[in-house]
């Protein structure tokens, strides 16, 4: 057998197992999101079970905030404004937080539109995830009872020349002053106060976070 014959078998190997991969990548994200099947006048109609949740005005922020997720969710608040100006959205917020400017862009979007969006912490909203919990309309912030919030300052590798090292800092410290000025409008505290607690990684109990200002009220369940 050539060579030739034995690279192309080889590339159309290749080309089988990238297929098999997105199949198997597809089957798995079939099964992993729930399903839902209605009865409507015209017959069944299915939804997956985001997108059954969004019909009822529901936003889900879980996981790791990059940009896809970010795009999602500010796809979906803009969908849900143009629908209906008044009524109100819910977020359920269940992440460790990520990127920084990723949350920015829901943050914006979250003032930017005419309803209210209420805020729900399950689980827990670190980082990026406690900027978006404390940014529900006032009155309108929960969390359940074993929700943990955390608030930090950013941060962000660095390597190169000194100059560029310079550029990075300096951009990192003025997103912190952004973050800081967030936290004190929608906590009422003071930017010397959400400093302090910024130094470090700084988790709060639910109960602790209506005392620091970042929800409202935490949910307890209910007893049947």
């Amino acid at each position: 057998m050539s060579f030739s014959s034995v690279r192309s078998i080889l590339q159309h190997t290749r080309r089988i197992a990238q297929v098999n991969n997105g199949l198997m990548f597809n089957s798995i994200r079939e099964l992993t999101i729930p399903i839902v099947v209605e009865q409507t006048g015209r017959g069944e109609r299915s939804y997956d079970i985001f997108s059954r949740l969004l019909k009822e005005r529901i936003v889900c922020v879980m996981g790791e905030i990059n940009d896809h997720v970010a795009s999602l969710v500010i796809a979906q608040l803009l969908f849900l404004q143009f629908e209906n100006q008044k009524a109100t959205i819910n977020m359920y917020i269940n992440s460790p937080g990520g990127s920084v400017t990723a949350g920015l862009g829901i943050y914006d979007t979250m003032m930017y539109i005419k309803p209210e969006v209420s805020t729900w912490c399950i689980g827990q909203a670190c980082s990026m995830g406690s900027v978006l919990l404390a940014a529900g309309a006032k009155g309108k912030r929960h969390a359940l009872p074993h929700s943990r919030i955390m608030i930090h300052q950013p941060s962000g590798g660095m390597q190169g020349k000194a100059s560029d090292m310079k550029i990075v800092a300096d951009e990192i410290l003025r997103l912190k002053s952004s973050l800081t000025k967030i936290y004190v409008k929608h906590t009422g505290l003071s930017a010397e106060k959400i400093d302090a607690s910024m130094e470090s990684d700084h988790f709060m109990s639910a109960d602790e976070a209506v005392t620091f200002g970042l929800i409202d009220k935490v949910e307890q369940p209910s007893i049947n």
